[in-house]
């Protein structure tokens, strides 16, 4: 089980934006407002901010967003005391997240990166704020509404709900009990069979990481040769993406306040996985990859993982991210039989 976030969305977009911007920018300013490169530098400011939100939400972490953007497509700037992340793609701007900060400043500054998003974009319609979390969509329709009428707000804005994150209790998927996960069960008791000589470590990146490319490397060419023809062009598109996400991964570790999993089977790396903690309460998967011809292996480092999380964080909650709109990863997922489901929304402008 995986969160790959963003990876089909922004597959054809995130690349670095060159041409008439030049290499990889390292500021973009618009109107009275410059906005920064996000890179590494950007992580101690974002955290700052999210320290004032408590939300479960995988998406709202320095880490899930650093890892799974682009080199050259993230900017941030601050608007009205709050951490806003855009993102550059095909020239135009978009939010990934909605402002960061304090309630009583999130919703002026929404409509601040309107304007900003408005300025910049070739068209209102490349303008939109995603990944908004419930919780704060609901105050930014009471913002608009105040000193409005509630039709006069819903002609300027469109609101729709797009995915959702997918939620367990950290107790259910190390108990596994009830028929319900009898077959989670059975696939981990063969597999811990067939291969009694496994073992499990932390993910240490000075030892693992040249295995953890390897696996990775062996996992692109196996999903190739067993998904349908169809298929393989969309999910290679999605790969560059992808290895440069691990890549990213790999060679920032000790710098994103993550945590991981190996498994090797007769000294061979089989499986990895990735998380961190999002709040007092839930912990997320950021990714997990393992050996597709070692059946019963992704079972059984998804429990062991959840147990190290809880042990490491004292968490209640696993969230693992959304399922993209696949239908086979939707399957997989509710096979674990979510606590709660959390949706997301994408904030429109009506043209």
């Amino acid at each position: 089980m995986q969160n790959q976030k963003k990876v089909v969305q922004f597959a054809k977009s995130l690349r670095p934006e060159i041409g008439s911007y030049g290499d990889a920018m390292s500021t973009l300013s618009i109107g009275k407002y410059t906005l920064k490169h996000f890179d590494l530098s950007a992580k101690k400011v974002m955290d700052n901010y999210l320290e004032v939100i408590n939300v479960d939400i995988s998406d709202y972490t320095f880490a899930n967003n650093y890892i799974w953007l682009s080199n050259a497509s993230g900017f941030y700037t601050v608007v009205n005391n709050t951490f806003c992340l855009f993102v550059l793609s095909s020239g135009e701007l978009s939010m990934l997240l909605p402002p960061l900060g304090k309630q009583e400043n999130t919703y002026e500054a929404m409509i601040k990166c309107f304007e900003i998003m408005n300025t910049h974009n070739s068209s209102r319609q490349y303008s939109k704020i995603e990944y908004v979390h419930e919780n704060l969509l609901e105050g930014f329709v009471d913002y608009l509404e105040e000193g409005t009428m509630i039709y006069e707000m819903l002609q300027d804005f469109l609101i729709e709900k797009k995915l959702v994150d997918y939620i367990y209790k950290v107790d259910s998927l190390i108990d596994l009990k009830g028929d319900s996960y009898k077959v989670k069960r059975n696939e981990i008791n063969k597999f811990k069979k067939a291969y009694p000589d496994f073992r499990v470590e932390v993910l240490d990146i000075n030892i693992h990481k040249n295995d953890i490319i390897n696996l990775f490397n062996k996992w692109v060419k196996d999903r190739t040769i067993y998904m349908p023809k169809e298929e393989v062009e969309i999910f290679l598109d999605g790969i560059y993406f992808e290895r440069f996400a691990i890549k990213r991964l790999l060679n920032d570790y000790d710098k994103l306040n993550i945590v991981g999993m190996v498994i090797f089977i007769n000294d061979e790396l089989k499986g990895f996985t990735v998380g961190e903690k999002i709040n007092e309460t839930t912990s997320s998967i950021i990714i997990e990859k393992t050996d597709f011809e070692i059946l019963g292996c992704a079972q059984f480092i998804f429990r062991e993982f959840t147990k190290h999380l809880k042990e490491l964080y004292n968490s209640e909650f696993i969230n693992v991210g959304d399922d993209m709109g696949f239908e086979n990863l939707k399957k997989v997922k509710m096979s674990y039989r979510p606590n709660k489901l959390i949706p997301k929304y994408t904030i429109y402008q009506k043209q």
